[in-house]
């Protein structure tokens, strides 16, 4: 490969990261089984959560573990191309903020914690799988969702700083960390407000 092309390939992955990110795998997944749209039902949002409370356990699954491989397939495709961990974590960030910001729909995205979570696996499998355990143990104990997502992407940045052991790396997860947070303040209202929603058994 000429090396100009060769050059370009990183920052190709990151458009290509993005333009992956910002399919919506909930309203494709609602729009192909027949369900509400999940902008106008529920919490509107684009997302596995709001997805089961209009959709049903089937649909949720679904739109979950594709907003977990638009985050996991380029970092690993990445991977798999020999670039570093610093070229990784910006593709996984692209992913990212294809979901929060989609080109294909008005740049009105989801709250992203399932596509995080791809990229945290994708970068290290055991910082990806602590941020599971953490969050799958605060949603057993609390059954509130958002607050597991927020507990589980407030620690993200600690499992990668000692894991991964790599700056930058933890530096952007941590900037993962804070775009969640923006992305759940309406939720975090609610919770303060004693509004929150609960998962439902």
């Amino acid at each position: 490969m000429h090396p100009e092309a060769t050059s370009m390939l990183p920052y190709l992955m990151i458009i290509a990261a993005y333009l992956l990110g910002s399919v919506s795998t909930a309203i494709l997944t609602c729009k192909m089984m027949g369900l509400t749209d999940p902008r106008t039902a529920g919490s509107n949002n684009p997302g596995a959560t709001n997805v089961l409370r209009v959709g049903g356990k089937k649909a949720a699954a679904i739109t979950l573990i594709g907003d977990m491989l638009k985050g996991l397939l380029p970092v690993l495709l990445g991977k798999l191309l020999g670039f570093d961990l610093s070229w990784l974590a910006f593709i996984g960030l692209a992913a990212f903020l294809g979901h929060l910001y989609p080109l294909y729909f008005g740049f009105k995205g989801g709250k992203g914690v399932a596509t995080a979570i791809g990229v945290y696996a994708g970068l290290n499998l055991w910082a990806g799988l602590l941020v599971c355990a953490t969050w799958l143990f605060v949603a057993k104990v609390l059954k509130i969702s958002s607050l597991a997502a927020l507990v589980a992407t407030l620690l993200a940045p600690l499992y990668f700083y000692l894991l991964a052991q790599h700056t930058l790396v933890t530096v952007v997860i941590a900037i993962i960390t804070v775009l969640i947070y923006w992305r759940h303040r309406s939720n975090i209202q609610n919770m303060l407000d004693g509004k929150e929603s609960k998962i439902k058994s």
